[in-house]
């Protein structure tokens, strides 16, 4: 079964900390025509509270990266003397380590210094915005922003590109109006998910979630799109638990549920590291091969899973690439290329049947 690189979308206030000023020396504005193409579009900034915050799922100002080259022409040379910084959410996850490394290595690639800093654990909400403010300080004329929630470095962000610097939301977590954002489509994650165990499973299975954050959008809308096609499908959904994105969270979930729901066919996790949380909860409970179970993102130890038989199935959002097309992104908004609102990069059911087939790469 060859790999499949699906469509780029489907139709179907955290913490917002308010910190001390800081100092801004002069403003960072790029090429001439940046600041505008930088700015636009949209209202104020990327955390402007507004009546219906953007949807990176199925937004119409969007390219699939793909496309970029035949739009717009090769990536420009960057400015002379620019630097990036990248705020991750927590380089503890193997999903976030695979994107700062594509970042990095595409920004080695144009000659670009790239300062990577993240927050202490998955739920560091205070310091991954204090590594944010600190970030402001150094000048940078692009910051790769990857939050834990939609609001929790708004602070920072609000600064920035009152500053007149480039910011750009990378994956997951969505800033509330966000000016700039790289990635995959969310909802389409769960949707892949819940049709291959529609295809597998008989009608009236029952299946159970695990749920990243709540209230982040990634979470959110990962959740929707599985249960609602799940549901379409002829599964029933018996439980819909969140898990932090934590791996024993998730394991005390999956316990939980299989003990109140023996039955139980089915998991579909919000990330790979819950879905191998899951992985351990079927263990112990002496259903391993009789209970489904499909992570997201496609971290290196979700492949090693599926290859043992533990993992049935992740939805890889190929992290690594997402990480060179956001450097891509930036260099070409700072070039003064007109580059859409959205720019989405690629995702795939990986199985035992298509596990060792290359990923997708950049040129």
């Amino acid at each position: 079964m060859p790999r499949i690189v699906l469509p780029h979308r489907s139709f179907a206030a955290g913490a917002a900390l308010l910190l001390s000023s800081l100092f801004f020396g002069a403003g960072c504005s790029g090429p001439a025509g940046t600041t505008d193409t930088a700015s636009s579009p949209g209202a104020t900034n990327s955390c402007s509270q507004v009546s219906s915050p953007f949807s990176t799922d199925d937004a119409t100002d969007s390219v699939d990266y793909t496309d970029l080259a035949a739009k717009l022409g090769p990536v420009p040379a960057p400015p002379s003397g620019a630097s990036f910084g990248s705020i991750m959410k927590f380089l503890g996850n193997q999903y976030w380590t695979a994107l700062a490394k594509g970042q990095t290595e595409r920004a080695q690639k144009y000659g670009l210094p790239l300062d990577v800093q993240a927050a202490a654990s998955e739920s560091d909400q205070v310091g991954q915005l204090n590594s944010a403010e600190t970030m402001l300080n150094k000048g940078y004329k692009a910051i790769l922003a990857s939050p834990q929630t939609d609001t929790n470095l708004c602070p920072a962000v609000e600064k920035a590109e009152a500053a007149n610097r480039l910011v750009i939301n990378v994956n997951d977590a969505v800033f509330p109006n966000a000016q700039r954002w790289v990635g995959p489509n969310q909802i389409q994650n769960g949707i892949t998910a819940a049709k291959y165990l529609i295809g597998k499973l008989p009608a009236g299975a029952k299946v159970a979630v695990i749920q990243g954050q709540a209230g982040v959008y990634a979470a959110k809308q990962r959740t929707k799109g599985f249960t609602d096609t799940a549901k379409q499908g002829g599964l029933d959904v018996v439980a819909s638990v969140p898990g932090d994105w934590d791996v024993q969270k998730a394991r005390d979930a999956a316990t939980s549920i299989i003990r109140q729901t023996p039955d139980v066919a089915a998991f579909y996790c919000n990330n790979d590291t819950m879905a191998l949380g899951v992985v351990e909860a079927v263990k112990a409970a002496g259903k391993r091969g009789k209970i489904m179970i499909i992570g997201t993102d496609g971290i290196a130890d979700a492949y090693k899973a599926i290859r043992a038989g533990d993992l049935t199935a992740t939805v890889d959002s190929y992290p690594e690439l997402t990480g060179q097309v956001a450097v891509d992104v930036a260099v070409r908004i700072l070039g003064g290329q007109n580059v859409p609102r959205a720019v989405y990069t690629p995702q795939a059911l990986i199985t035992s049947e298509n596990v060792d087939t290359p990923a997708p790469t950049l040129s």
